[in-house]
C-alpha cells in the first residue's frame, strides 16, 4: 500500500531551547489548510510521538497540512515557553506555506489536554500580535482554568484517573507565579476578550467538570451589557420570546425526567440554567410547574450556588459603577 502522508521532522529554535516540529502532509498537489497540533500531558509530560495518531488522522481526513510541535515542558521550562514555542511554530509554518502548497489564510490550532490550553493561548497571541490570523481552533478536553475555581461536584461513584491534586501540581509547575494563573494567555477563561477569538470547538467527556461551568461564565460576563441594553421595548420583545422558549422546556420536562436529557445533570442543563433570563427580564414562570421544579433542583447544587454568589457580585459591582 502506498503511503498517503509525507512525514518529516525538523528542528527549529524555540523560545528557550531547540524544539522539533513534525510535518504531516497528504500526498496531493492541492492547496491545503494548515493545522498546528499540540499533544497532551498536563504541561509536564508527553512527546511528539503522542501526536502521531491524531495528527495523521487530521491530515488524511481533512485533508490538511498538519504540523505537530514538541513544545517545551514544565517545570524545566515554565510559562510562557510552551506558547511562545507554539507561536514560533506558527511563524515557521506560514513562512513555508508556499513551498508546502498550503493556504496561510486557512490556519487552525488543535490541542488535547494541556495542548488545548496552548492552542487557545496561541489564538490569543496571534490576535494580539496581528501578524497571522487563525481561522479556527479546536480544544479537546482542554485545561483552561489554572485557578481551578470553576469545578463542579461530580456524579457520586465516578472515578477520575487524573485527580485534582495532580492537576493542581501540573498547573503550578507550568505557572509557578500566582499572577500567571490569571494571565489570559495561560488562563483563557479569565480573558475579557473571548469574543475576538476565532470560531472555537470545545470537545469534552461526559463528566468534564470545567465544561459544565463554562456555560455559567457565558451568562455572567454578559449581565452588565444586557442590563444596559434592556429598554422597555426590548423587555416586551424578550418576554414574548422567553415565554415561548420556557414553555417548550416545561413540556419536555413533563414526563418526570429530572433534567433535560434524563436523570443526569449535563452540559445542556448547565447551559440552559446559565442563560435563564426570567428574573432579569421580569418574565413570570410560576405557571410552568415542571420548569420551576427543574430550576429548584439545579439551584440546589453547590456549584450553582457558588455561581449565583459570583453573579451577584458581578451585578453589584456593575450597579456601583452606574451609581458613581
Amino acid at each position: 500500500m502506498k503511503p498517503t502522508l509525507e512525514i518529516s521532522d525538523v528542528a527549529i529554535d524555540g523560545y528557550a531551547q531547540k524544539i522539533t516540529l513534525r510535518s504531516f502532509r497528504p500526498l496531493t498537489r492541492n492547496s491545503l489548510p494548515i493545522v498546528l497540533y499540540f499533544h497532551g500531558g498536563c504541561f509536564v509530560k508527553g512527546t511528539l510521538d503522542d501526536a502521531d495518531i491524531p495528527a495523521s488522522f487530521i491530515a488524511s481526513k481533512t485533508p490538511a497540512w498538519v504540523v505537530a510541535l514538541d513544545y517545551s515542558l514544565a517545570p524545566a521550562f515554565p510559562f510562557p515557553a510552551a506558547i511562545e514555542d507554539a507561536y514560533l511554530a506558527l511563524e515557521w509554518a506560514t513562512l513555508r506555506a508556499r513551498e508546502s502548497r498550503a493556504d496561510v489564510l486557512s490556519l487552525a490550532a488543535v490541542g488535547f489536554d494541556a495542548g488545548g490550553n496552548i492552542a487557545a493561548g496561541l489564538a490569543a497571541i496571534a490576535r494580539d500580535r496581528a501578524r497571522h490570523k487563525l481561522s479556527a481552533q479546536a480544544l479537546l478536553a482542554p485545561l483552561l482554568d489554572p485557578s481551578m475555581t470553576r469545578l463542579i461536584e461530580r456524579t457520586s461513584g465516578s472515578k477520575d484517573e487524573f485527580g485534582m491534586e495532580d492537576c493542581s501540581r501540573s498547573y503550578r509547575a507550568y505557572l509557578p507565579s500566582a499572577s500567571q494563573r490569571v494571565h489570559p494567555y495561560a488562563a483563557p477563561l479569565e480573558s475579557r476578550r473571548l469574543g475576538t477569538l476565532p470560531p472555537t470547538l470545545i470537545a469534552s467527556a461526559e463528566e468534564d467538570q470545567l465544561l459544565t461551568f463554562i456555560a455559567t461564565e457565558i451568562a455572567q460576563k454578559h449581565i452588565p451589557l444586557m442590563r444596559k441594553l434592556m429598554t422597555a421595548e426590548g423587555i416586551e420583545f424578550t418576554t414574548n420570546k422567553l415565554l415561548t422558549a420556557y414553555g417548550v422546556l416545561d413540556a419536555r420536562l413533563a414526563d418526570g425526567r429530572a433534567y433535560l436529557t434524563g436523570k443526569q445533570f449535563t452540559v445542556a442543563d448547565a447551559y440552559v440554567w446559565a442563560t435563564l433570563w426570567h428574573e432579569r427580564s421580569g418574565v413570570k414562570l410560576d405557571h410552568l410547574k415542571n420548569l420551576m421544579a427543574y430550576i429548584t433542583r439545579i439551584e440546589a447544587r453547590p456549584a450553582v450556588q457558588k455561581a449565583l454568589k459570583d453573579e451577584a457580585e458581578v451585578v453589584s459591582r456593575h450597579q456601583q459603577l452606574l451609581a458613581a
